[in-house]
């Protein structure tokens, strides 16, 4: 689309010249991250948010989430402290003298949540972002229009479109949440009270995530997988440890279990929760989370009448740099997807902009994604996986070495935990792994590094690491790697 040369925009150079006009629906990681870098490649750039910039992953996921899991984090070290002789109470056992107040908790989730969408806010203004707040919709290829919350609308055209709209929790019609008892992740915030026993439906990485947070907060935590064991998309042996971590601190893990319904009671003990399971056993609780997946917000947008492609799943399909069926509009995050992490809404919303607008661009490489659940031990992967390599997919070579006997981790009085590396049997060049640990989230990077940057194992093993350190595993491994030339 050629820009109205009526319409023009100064640079910052300070030249006045009509430039392309980016609109953006949705403020996400994929939206936010976008407008900055078509701001720095000179476009004139319009953010359409409705719920508050950051989106869900700021305001309701991710930043809270973890904001929650950093306190839970906190009492799992606290309560761990006895083996390296700290004392928590006279006894130097007395479990309840450390204690988590959820209302203060939950103040501070929401605050720095809210703080975080205020920095964004504040970056995109210093940037030359305008942002409209409304929700905005398609009415052909190069046309935005928004609607705010009085019903006023207002047209934007635009030469380039991103669809950054993201997801919500998925619900049934037999679980219904609301809002006191079953709950969705992005509800769980509003507690003031420590759930006395929650039983969380769904361990996929969110399940898994809320239920140790909440197993080490206190509550007494019933985790429902309807598999053999939780996190069926990770590496199978780090999801063992993971297990075996949760059963050994109380957890009660009930596997190759469906949920059929999830219903509110009111006992002699006061209300609670009945979750009814495929097989006829039932399950009580006072709380319920649904962790269910994600449904992408894509309905309502005039996405179909502008010849935008969905699958099957209302997700936008999208190529490797961001464009959907229809030239000039691109999808970016949650809405389409593609591994639903917000480092890869973010890279796709880069990576869009810096096609749209001419600038040099690589299509996005899953390979190279690091993604990690924050549970404790944490769980970081990277790459190849050990299930791709065990059914042929790509021929690896790979070692694991437990964090048992890390001189790091036996002073930390770490026991559970590994570091796992995969290499090409040839050329020894490092395509993949996995961390196990505190802050695995961290230890992935050198990784990361090795796999984006195609370095071998000996380079990763010739490469100075600090003694003591967890890291020092990394290198270890990579020596287990080495073939003589």
């Amino acid at each position: 689309m050629v820009p109205d040369a009526t319409q023009p925009w100064m640079h910052r150079s300070g030249r006045m010249d009509p430039v392309e006009h980016v609109v953006i629906i949705g403020g996400g990681p994929g939206g936010y991250e976008s407008a900055l870098v078509a701001a720095q490649l000179g476009a004139r750039v319009t953010v359409v948010d409705r719920d508050g910039l950051g989106g869900s992953a700021v305001l309701t996921d991710c930043v809270p989430s973890k904001t929650l899991i950093a306190t839970s984090d906190l009492m799992t070290e606290v309560l761990g402290a006895g083996e390296l002789g700290v004392s928590l109470g006279p006894s130097g056992r007395d479990e309840h003298t450390v204690q988590a107040e959820l209302r203060v908790v939950n103040r501070r989730v929401k605050s720095l949540a809210l703080a975080q969408s205020e920095d964004i806010a504040r970056r995109l203004d210093r940037d030359g972002v305008h942002t409209v707040t409304g929700s905005g919709r398609l009415e052909g290829p190069g046309t935005v229009v928004v609607t705010a919350a009085d019903g006023s609308t207002e047209r934007l055209d635009a030469d380039t479109v991103l669809l950054s709209t993201g997801a919500y929790p998925r619900s049934l019609d037999a679980a219904q949440p609301d809002g006191e008892r079953i709950l969705t992740w992005e509800q769980i915030y509003d507690l003031d009270e420590l759930p006395s026993r929650l039983i969380v439906v769904g361990s996929g990485v969110t399940g898994a995530e809320f239920a140790g947070a909440y197993l080490a907060l206190g509550s007494e935590v019933v985790l429902v997988s309807s598999r053999d064991q939780v996190l069926p998309g990770e590496d199978a042996d780090a999801a063992r440890v993971l297990q075996d971590v949760f059963t050994r601190r109380g957890m009660t893990v009930v596997s190759r279990s469906r949920m059929s319904s999830v219903e509110r009671t009111h006992g002699p003990d006061g209300p609670g929760v009945r979750v009814t399971l495929t097989d006829g056993q039932t399950l009580t609780g006072s709380h319920c989370l649904l962790a269910l997946g994600s449904i992408p917000n894509t309905s309502g947008l005039g996405l179909e009448e502008a010849g935008v492609q969905l699958d099957d799943g209302g997700f936008v399909k999208v190529d490797g740099v961001s464009r959907t069926s229809v030239r000039g509009v691109y999808a970016a995050g949650d809405c389409t997807g593609v591994l639903m992490l917000a480092s890869v809404a973010a890279m796709q919303g880069r990576i869009a902009m810096a096609h749209a607008l001419g600038d040099a661009v690589a299509p996005l490489d899953l390979g190279h994604v690091s993604s990690n659940v924050f549970t404790a031990p944490e769980i970081a992967t990277v790459g190849c996986t050990q299930r791709a390599v065990d059914d042929g997919t790509i021929e690896a070579d790979g070692v694991m070495l437990d964090l048992s006997g890390n001189a790091r981790a036996k002073m930390q009085g770490v026991h559970d935990g590994f570091v796992k590396l995969f290499c090409r049997p040839g050329t020894g060049i490092v395509v993949g792994g996995v961390a196990v640990g505190p802050q695995a989230s961290e230890l992935v990077h050198p990784i990361a590094l090795a796999v984006s940057c195609n370095l071998t194992v000996d380079q990763v093993a010739h490469a100075f690491t600090v003694y003591p350190s967890m890291s020092g595993s990394i290198a270890e491994a990579a020596r287990r790697l080495h073939r003589r030339v």
